[in-house]
């Protein structure tokens, strides 16, 4: 990576973050850490103090008192002297004129810009299947934001029957699918895909998450294709005179029909790098940025879910939708605007890492398994195993149920780049870092 001239480093120019999630938050923390001087302003559109996102499908939904999980208590913003702006939506970028625009019509000035806009839930060309504000009442749903959480619970504690349909068989359709079991709902799960989860993990992990969701209740359907969501008004009895409850009907491309007092959709997200395109910076799948996070214009920044970076690990670019990825980035992203960058020395760049609660099943998950030719399972107990990740001898995932210890050997091993004995992974013999690494790789 190329160093920018030591007067790029002002430390003392205003900087604007827009978006105020983990990338964002982290971000501005950051740099005032570092010694950034200057005003740093945070945009968000969520009137919600910025909070923690992966509880929202677990925790957050299934607490008896609603509520969200803060990224920084509010004082802090304010003890570091960080502008927090909270509903508010930027509206243009002049990357020319070094503004952007809110929709209140304010014109903020700066010498750097962050974009860390992250993802919005996909909604698919449904018939009938219409996603409203989350503060007005409604019966469809995504699961991205708390103002989500806080609908999806009102409308399980107001519906009729707790019904509920899951579009879509990801992650969050199933972290969702168990909290909304564990409160009671009648939960059934639809997937386009012969397999849930079938882009993102092999059919070992699928067929134990679906064993383990029917076990609990859920109906769990593969290999369907929603074609329209139908409204339809019944009156139970003992209700008064033209007093209806409505229901939501999916319709399925084989003609079955799924009532539902209310659906969630989750069936992945569209990247908000609109703003990005109009500065007029490299877009992909994501936004281009170098090892710092820098994009093709050298005055604007991109960290997070949105970005597109080049892996030295896996010597190829990817995009990630990780916690993880977003802290490191932001940390990296404010240490090089300072001029905190250690010069002449490669960016480390952490093992890509990941996790999913459902039930008492934790899932955790260390690597990129896409381009593996081999997969070894290491069982303990049948809730208890790990999938190893293998393309000829490199190591490149490993996916652990309830097995902590699988975990952090997988991480260490691909962290290290070693050498892992698939017979010890074959054994019966409990793991160990003794019996399990051969060797390092050249």
């Amino acid at each position: 990576m190329q160093f920018p001239a030591e007067e790029f480093h002002s430390n003392n120019g205003a900087v604007v973050i827009i978006g105020a999630s983990h990338a964002g938050v982290n971000f501005a923390f950051h740099l005032r850490q570092q010694g950034w001087a200057g005003c740093i302003t945070l945009i968000e559109r969520d009137p919600e103090l910025p909070y923690h996102r992966p509880p929202l499908s677990k925790k957050t939904l299934q607490s008896a008192e609603l509520k969200s999980t803060p990224l920084k208590a509010e004082k802090a913003y304010s003890d570091n002297n960080i502008d927090l702006k909270l509903g508010y939506e930027v509206t243009t970028v002049n990357q020319s004129a070094k503004q952007i625009t809110l929709n209140d019509g304010q014109c903020i000035h700066y010498n750097k810009l962050m974009l860390a806009t992250g993802c919005r839930a996909f909604i698919p060309p449904i018939l009938g299947l219409e996603v409203i504000d989350p503060l007005n009442n409604r019966s469809i749903f995504t699961m991205r934001t708390y103002a989500d959480t806080t609908a999806i619970k009102a409308a399980l504690n107001n519906s009729s029957e707790k019904q509920v349909v899951i579009i879509g068989g990801g992650y969050i359709g199933l972290e969702s699918a168990a909290s909304l079991i564990a409160m009671g709902a009648k939960v059934t799960v639809i997937e386009k895909q012969p397999k849930i989860l079938s882009r993102v993990t092999s059919a070992v992990m699928s067929d134990y998450l679906t064993e383990l969701h029917l076990s609990k209740g859920v109906e769990l359907l593969t290999d369907k294709d929603v074609i329209e969501v139908k409204q339809l008004s019944h009156q139970y009895p003992h209700q008064p005179p033209h007093q209806y409850q409505h229901k939501q009907v999916v319709v399925c491309s084989d003609g079955s029909e799924y009532c539902a007092d209310f659906i969630i959709v989750g069936v992945g997200v569209r990247l908000n790098t609109q703003l990005a395109l109009e500065a007029g910076v490299d877009v992909e799948q994501g936004i281009k940025v170098n090892e710092a996070c820098q994009t093709s214009n050298e005055d604007i920044f991109a960290i997070g879910d949105c970005t597109q970076q080049f892996s030295s690990l896996y010597q190829r670019w990817i995009r990630l939708e990780s916690v993880q990825n977003a802290v490191d980035q932001a940390k990296i992203a404010a240490q090089f605007l300072t001029g905190k960058l250690p010069q002449g020395e490669p960016v480390q760049q952490t093992v890509p890492w990941f996790w999913s609660d459902q039930y008492n099943c934790k899932l955790q998950i260390v690597g990129l398994s896409e381009g593996n030719d081999e997969l070894l399972v290491k069982q303990e107990s049948a809730q208890q195993f790990s999938v190893w990740y293998f393309k000829a001898d490199k190591l490149l995932c490993v996916e652990a149920v309830n097995y902590a210890k699988a975990y952090v050997l997988g991480t260490q091993a691909i962290k290290q780049n070693l050498l892992v004995d698939k017979a010890a992974l074959q054994s019966r013999d409990a793991l160990s870092k003794e019996t399990l690494f051969l060797a390092v790789s050249n």
